[in-house]
């Protein structure tokens, strides 16, 4: 009370009834068995939700576990006050929960876009849960479900959505075709010009300059690019190629994109390139995956937002000692759309 901790001693009227027992005076302001006022428990789930809670403890003088529990009731509340999702759509991705490729699988409604679930791991054990929770029955309702090529993801939702489709994201595959082919390309042809210093430091320069989109490039920034492709045909098919591989995510009917996938296989084993035709047989399986973008045009770009909101509440409370309540706050953070 205006910036002083108040102390209250309250005294608590307590009787024994023949027929009932023993009775405790009722507090309207005071919850049963607490010793923290109703106000004080609203004061710190309000400021819980924009501060951290080590400053939510210097600001009421409370003990960490004390505000943790709080929040963590005040979080259940909110949680259990929701309606029922009905999902259509899913989205699914992960995000790194602690060093050591240590990751949480994040489920998204891509129409209302509320966090459903958040749970620690990525493989099909991780994830099964989620299921359960969600039940056969609106299991059965799901139509899509977006994610990257992620084979546990895959197996999961076929096991328990039958109905569904799995529709893979072009930046994950594109992120991964940059990682094993673009990447490894470059690094081979370094090595074969070790004789020729300059022509070399070039190529192990050109990163950016062949991961980056073509629109995102800067003026200045193309001409050397052009310089680079001309002089290296590897790395021309290889750019080449990722540009075509892009166009496969493009609305056409599906007797077009039959065509286009097929040329993009052709050429793509034709190149010569062994990493290039490493990584078009391990896609080859997945192309029901890329055509379902005909049909459904989802992607994982807003679940990428909200990881990166994640992020931040991760940086701001320097990590948490209780993952379980670290996704608490993240589906309390995300109820989407009324």
């Amino acid at each position: 009370m205006f910036g002083e901790p108040v102390l209250l001693r309250v005294p608590v009227a307590r009787v024994r009834c023949h027929q009932c027992g023993p009775r405790t005076q009722a507090i309207a302001w005071l919850a049963r068995h607490a010793r923290i006022s109703q106000g004080l428990m609203q004061f710190v789930a309000h400021w819980c939700s924009k501060l951290p809670v080590a400053h939510v403890c210097q600001l009421t003088g409370l003990h960490w576990e004390t505000v943790r529990k709080i929040e963590r009731a005040h979080l259940m509340r909110v949680l259990a006050q929701r309606p029922p999702a009905q999902p259509v759509r899913l989205v699914m991705d992960e995000f790194a929960l602690f060093k050591g490729h240590r990751y949480a699988t994040v489920v998204l409604d891509a129409d209302t876009r509320q966090v459903l679930w958040v749970g620690q791991g990525r493989s099909r054990e991780a994830i099964r849960p989620f299921f359960q929770w969600l039940g056969p029955e609106r299991c059965q309702a799901i139509r899509a479900v977006a994610m990257d090529m992620s084979t546990a993801f895959d197996l999961e939702v076929r096991a328990h959505c039958r109905r569904a489709k799995v529709v893979y994201d072009l930046f994950h595959v594109i992120a991964k075709y940059g990682r094993e082919v673009i990447d490894r390309v470059r690094v081979d042809e370094a090595n074969r010009l070790r004789d020729e210093r300059p022509a070399r430091q070039i190529v192990k320069r050109a990163r950016w300059l062949l991961l980056r989109n073509a629109g995102n490039l800067p003026a200045d920034q193309q001409p050397k690019l052009l310089e680079l492709l001309a002089a290296n045909r590897a790395l021309m098919t290889t750019y080449v190629l990722k540009a075509a591989l892009k166009e496969l995510w493009q609305p056409t009917s599906p007797w077009q994109w039959r065509i286009a996938w097929r040329n993009w296989l052709r050429m793509a084993y034709a190149s010569g390139i062994e990493p290039l035709r490493r990584f078009a047989s391990r896609l080859r399986p997945y192309w029901r995956g890329i055509v379902a973008r005909m049909r459904w045009p989802m992607h994982t770009g807003q679940l990428e937002g909200i990881n990166n909101r994640i992020k931040v509440m991760k940086r701001m409370a320097y990590g948490y000692r209780d993952s379980d309540f670290f996704f608490l706050k993240i589906k309390a953070a995300f109820p989407g759309n009324p």
